[in-house]
């Protein structure tokens, strides 16, 4: 009796380190990633990844690089730019350090987490419906196609999918920050999660 298949598994990862300086917030802001950092994560991304797998990334050039060098050691990989995929979009505090944000406007997102809108940007109830469409049609493509679906993204991202994988009741659900993961991949790392 031939062996039942594995279930399909989303493998995300994030871009390598950026060219920012630190304490930056950098969200939407478009900054390239450290060139040698891309390339090893490239190296060990390749390696680990199986033959088949349908690659989708955030549009940011951090992102595309790494897509870029993955597809170098991958011929044949196809790379599909996807803005759900994004970082979350902080408005006017983009480029600033968080340092020099106002200590009440810090403490206005946290107090409504869900729906504040960061320096008049996005709020996280829009970032976690994106990215909760996102993986509705990662799911249908895997079982379609019968492979892994590897995104290129950012920690913000990393972070709704585990907010969306766990017992909470949807994307439009109400989170309080104190709630929020904490972790996510190190640039250049990834984590690996079932499609089901």
């Amino acid at each position: 009796m031939p062996e039942a298949a594995a279930p399909p598994r989303l493998w995300l990862a994030r871009h390598a380190a950026p060219q920012v300086a630190a304490g930056t917030c950098y969200g939407r802001l478009d900054v390239p990633a450290q060139a040698p950092a891309t390339a090893d994560c490239a190296q060990r991304l390749a390696a680990a990844l199986p033959a088949r797998v349908l690659l989708r990334h955030s549009p940011r050039q951090r992102c595309a690089q790494l897509a870029q060098a993955l597809q170098g050691l991958r011929p044949g990989l196809a790379a599909q730019a996807d803005a759900r995929l994004a970082e979350m979009d902080f408005g006017a505090w983009e480029g600033r350090a968080w340092s020099a944000i106002a200590r009440a406007d810090i403490d206005a997102w946290t107090a409504d987490f869900t729906h504040y809108r960061p320096g008049g940007g996005e709020c996280l109830a829009q970032m976690l419906e994106r990215v909760h469409h996102a993986l509705q049609e990662a799911r249908h493509l895997a079982r379609a196609q019968r492979c892994d679906v590897l995104w290129i993204s950012h920690a913000g991202v990393a972070r709704c999918l585990q907010w969306l994988q766990q017992a909470a009741p949807g994307p439009g659900a109400p989170v309080r920050a104190d709630q929020w993961p904490r972790q996510a991949p190190a640039p250049g790392q990834w984590t690996c999660l079932p499609l089901t």
